[in-house]
């Protein structure tokens, strides 16, 4: 198991490059599941769950070991064959985090508890296999420790579609012969369930509407993908989708959008350091929120392009408090919330921070407190008193955000700062090490 050490105060200068989403990569996979033709995706980022991902559609048959002859238009994500795990899946990813996935000859229908359960996110091959195969056996799934983030809107879903849904021995089993359309009213918003739901609908009987959809741009790309296979889908990226099901769907070639968070982590790294970045390859709009909240407490940010930010942390600036909640997407996400709290740590007077989404979504909170900052919590709100300085100290990540807002704090805090299970950010930051050390940051890897 890895720890990072960092000794920070180094102001941050220079470039980084984002990778692709984790978040839209993954759902992109499951959707290979859907067609027995060849899905070529460009600009997967080279994490944890992606490996994982990989691991678990190899068990069920899919095959990596696809020549490519074209693919997406190449990126700047520059990944190893040796960084992926798995034989087929290794040879398979190749330049510009590019892969091809088919899935013609699928032997199994069921997700392990081995392979499920470091990644909550292996449930978006429920709707896939049932759609396609009239069977799933999904083990309950696991992930960060951030919330119950129950599947039950999953479920109620597919019933709704026919599927008959029991559950035997923790596994969850759906079975249907052929899904048919339905009018689907979410009772709250969910990012997974939208798009499992959605994955499901397409080969579906007749139109499915799901309503109180998710609006996040994983969405969006989910359904850009399902388009290009022929899938018949309106309105992704609002709150109502209409699917018109198809009898089967083709192959297609598709690039995965930028992480929105991880160019966010960055936005608060060079923000914190009082650096000066340009954060290269994203997409300024899907960062709305996150920019307009972070230009409140002062920080300069100015967007020169339409996929490059640039935060001017060294004019001088005087970080001012400023209340944040966290929303479903457009508004500011629970995914930068950890981030978030660092910044303000640094920022003079009061921030109130409230988490809407997840119950148990401070756990870096007392490892801040550990490394000197003053915040109080009460209930899903955290009250944090700045500016005061911190110092390094040992600490320990909990989940994949808690991560990034510790790795935040070693960066401007004063000596060393040892961080343990790091294990936990592999899971959505590719090489965040060395993008970091490229731009000035006392970081290393070292075996624990």
């Amino acid at each position: 198991m890895d720890r990072f050490i960092i000794r920070g105060g180094i102001p941050l200068c220079g470039t980084i490059r984002v990778s692709g989403a984790k978040n839209a990569a993954l759902p992109c996979l499951a959707a290979s599941l859907l067609s027995d033709e060849p899905v070529i995706l460009g600009n997967l980022p080279s994490v944890r769950d992606i490996r994982t991902t990989c691991k678990l559609l190899e068990n069920l048959g899919v095959n990596f070991d696809v020549p490519i002859t074209a693919g997406p238009d190449p990126t700047e994500s520059e990944i190893t064959d040796s960084e992926l795990e798995t034989p087929e899946s290794a040879r398979a990813f190749g330049e510009h985090g590019r892969m091809a996935v088919q899935a013609a000859n699928l032997t199994n229908c069921e997700a392990p508890w081995e392979l499920v359960r470091t990644m909550r996110a292996s449930t978006l091959i429920l709707g896939p296999l049932v759609a396609r195969c009239g069977e799933a056996r999904v083990s309950m799934p696991g992930g960060c420790a951030i919330g119950a983030r129950p599947i039950d809107l999953h479920l109620k879903g597919m019933e709704k579609l026919g599927a008959e849904i029991t559950t035997e021995h923790g596994m969850v089993v759906a079975r249907a012969r052929r899904l048919r359309g339905e009018r689907i009213v979410f009772d709250r918003i969910t990012v997974t369930g939208t798009e499992d739901l959605m994955m499901a609908a397409v080969l579906a009987e007749g139109e499915t509407v799901l309503e109180n959809a998710a609006r996040e741009p994983e969405v969006e790309d989910l359904a850009a993908l399902l388009v290009s296979m022929g899938a018949q889908i309106e309105g992704a990226g609002t709150s109502v989708i209409r699917i018109q099901g198809k009898p089967r769907l083709g192959g297609a070639m598709h690039n995965i959008i930028p992480d929105r968070i991880e160019a966010g982590t960055f936005v608060a790294a060079a923000g914190i350091t009082r650096g000066d970045v340009t954060i290269e390859t994203c997409r300024a709009d899907h960062l709305q929120a996150v920019i307009d909240k972070f230009r409140e407490t002062g920080l300069l940010i100015e967007t020169p392009t339409e996929s490059s930010i640039r935060v001017l942390g060294d004019r001088g600036i005087s970080l001012q408090a400023s209340d944040m909640r966290t929303e479903e997407y457009p508004g500011f996400p629970t995914d930068m919330q950890a981030q978030y709290m660092v910044l303000v740590t640094q920022a003079e007077g009061t921030s109130l921070i409230t988490e809407t989404i997840f119950e148990n979504r401070f756990m870096h909170g007392p490892e801040l407190v550990r490394m000197g900052a003053n915040i109080r919590f009460d209930g899903n709100r955290a009250i944090v008193r700045g500016a005061t300085p911190l110092s390094g100290a040992g600490v320990t990540a909990s989940d994949l955000r808690a991560s990034a807002s510790l790795v935040l704090a070693g960066l401007v805090a004063s000596g060393e700062t040892i961080i343990e299970r790091v294990y936990h950010i592999d899971r959505g930051y590719e090489r965040i090490e060395e993008k970091l050390k490229a731009v000035g940051a006392r970081i290393q890897r070292v075996p624990a």
